[in-house]
């Protein structure tokens, strides 16, 4: 049986993640709190974002904003999409 949480940023229960996604208490907190479902939202924001800012993973400054705009996505604000950011046709 899949394990569930109460997620934050669906607002209703769903299953949880299978481990922590991210080191740290930021990832304890992603583990208890957030489900499989809005981590793959993140993916999915956090690929715009190192595209359209051509963020290198690696560098530690990249790493670091990358961490804030999480933190904000699932427990502030949100994480805004850049402004000249068009969403693609489908």
């Amino acid at each position: 049986m899949p394990r569930m949480v109460q997620c934050v940023k669906l607002g209703r229960e769903a299953e949880g993640l299978e481990r922590m996604p991210y080191p740290g208490p930021l990832g304890q907190r992603i583990f208890d709190e957030v489900s499989a479902e809005a981590w793959s939202g993140w993916l999915r924001h956090q690929t715009m974002l190192i595209n359209e800012y051509r963020l290198t993973p690696v560098d530690p400054k990249a790493r670091k904003f990358l961490e804030e705009e999480m933190e904000k996505y699932f427990f502030g604000e949100g994480s805004e999409k850049p402004k000249e950011f068009i969403e693609p046709e489908s």
